[in-house]
C-alpha cells in the first residue's frame, strides 16, 4: 500500500491517499440484492437497508455486531496531535490497514478532513447547532431520509450513540472544550447516501453536548491510478488547446490580448486536483442468494421482525 499527502499550491495538507493492493474483499463489506443492502463485518451482518424508492430514503435495522476499526485514542494522543489532521490520517490509516475487519479493499481511497457535511444546508443557524440533526435517530432500525438534509449530509452511526453521561463521553467533552478531541472517522457510503461512523462515536456525542463542531476524518473511493492517468492527459490537452487558442487571439488582436496561462492554469490545476479527490460510488458485492438470502439473514438477525417482505415495517 502507497500513502501519499496532498497538499494545494500554498503547501496546505488536504488529504491522504491511499492505494490499497492485495486486499480484493473488505472485511466491513457491503452487499446489494437488488434494493437490499446487507453490510457485514468479518461475515456477521452489522447493518441491514431496504431502499425505499416511493418515499426517497433508506429504512435500515442494526444488530449491536459492530467493533471499532481503530482502537480508542488515550488523551495524550490527543493532545500531542492535536490540530495536525495530517498525522491523525495516517495514524488511523496504519489501523485501517492492519486490521482484517475494515473497509478498505483494493483501489484508489482518501482520508480528508474535508467533507461535504462542512457545507451542508444549515440555514443561518451556526453550524455547531446543526450536529446533532444530522444524527440518524433510531435504535435498532430507522430511516435515512435522503431529502431531510439534501442527500449526503447524514451521518448513520454503527451502533448506539451514547449519551451525555456516558463516561467516555464525559472525558472527551473535556477534550472538545479544549480543542484537543481526535478526529471523528467517517466512511461515505453511496448505497445509503450518508455517512456512516467507523470510529468515535462517543467523540460525536461528546462535541454535540458541547455545542461544538467535530473534527473529522472523511474516508472514500477516489478515482484509480489509470483513470487519474487518463484524465490527466485529457487535461493537459484542454490546457494545451486553451493556450493554443490565446496565441491565435494574441497574433490577430496583438499583446494586449493575455497569454491566457492565468485561466487555462487554473483550470487546469482544479481539475488534476479533482482527479485525486472526486468522491467515486462505494463497491457493493452480489450478495448470494439474493434477495431470499437477505430476507434470510434479516429473520435470523432480528428475530423475524424483518425478512418477511422487502423491507422493513413502516
Amino acid at each position: 500500500m502507497r500513502r501519499t499527502d496532498l497538499v494545494r499550491d500554498d503547501g496546505t495538507w488536504t488529504g491522504l491517499s491511499l492505494d490499497v493492493r492485495s486486499r480484493r474483499r473488505p472485511g466491513l463489506c457491503l452487499f446489494s440484492a437488488g434494493r437490499r443492502l446487507l453490510l457485514t463485518q468479518g461475515g456477521r451482518p452489522v447493518l441491514l437497508a431496504s431502499v425505499d424508492d416511493d418515499l426517497g430514503g433508506v429504512g435500515f435495522r442494526r444488530t449491536d455486531a459492530y467493533r471499532s476499526v481503530v482502537p480508542p485514542p488515550r488523551a495524550v494522543a490527543g493532545r500531542d496531535l492535536a490540530g495536525r489532521p495530517d498525522r491523525w490520517a495516517h495514524r488511523f490509516a496504519e489501523h485501517l490497514l492492519g486490521t482484517p475487519e475494515g473497509p478498505l479493499h483494493d483501489g484508489r481511497w482518501l482520508l480528508s478532513p474535508e467533507s461535504p457535511l462542512l457545507h451542508g444546508n444549515h440555514g443561518s443557524r451556526p453550524l455547531t447547532e446543526y450536529w446533532g440533526e444530522m444524527i440518524v435517530e433510531g435504535h435498532p432500525g430507522g430511516y435515512v431520509d435522503w431529502f431531510l438534509h439534501s442527500h449526503a449530509w447524514e451521518i448513520l452511526p454503527l451502533r448506539p450513540m451514547p449519551g451525555h453521561g456516558d463516561g467516555r463521553v464525559k472525558a472527551y467533552r473535556k477534550q472538545a472544550r479544549d480543542g484537543t478531541l481526535p478526529p471523528v472517522l467517517l466512511w461515505w457510503v453511496s448505497g445509503l447516501d450518508c455517512h456512516v461512523v467507523l470510529d468515535g462515536h462517543a467523540r460525536l456525542a461528546a462535541a454535540i453536548a458541547e455545542s461544538t463542531a467535530p473534527p473529522l476524518l472523511h474516508l472514500h473511493r477516489t478515482a484509480p491510478g489509470d483513470e487519474v492517468a487518463a484524465g490527466t492527459e485529457r487535461a493537459v490537452e484542454r490546457y494545451e488547446a486553451e493556450l493554443t487558442r490565446f496565441a491565435g487571439l494574441r497574433a490577430r488582436h496583438g499583446a494586449a490580448v493575455p497569454d491566457g496561462t492565468a485561466t487555462a492554469g487554473a483550470s487546469l490545476a482544479r481539475h488534476l486536483g479533482e482527479l485525486h479527490t472526486a468522491t467515486r460510488p462505494t463497491w457493493a458485492w452480489p450478495l448470494p442468494g439474493g434477495p431470499a438470502e437477505w430476507r434470510r439473514v434479516a429473520r435470523e438477525a432480528t428475530g423475524g421482525e424483518w425478512g418477511t417482505d422487502d423491507g422493513p415495517p413502516m
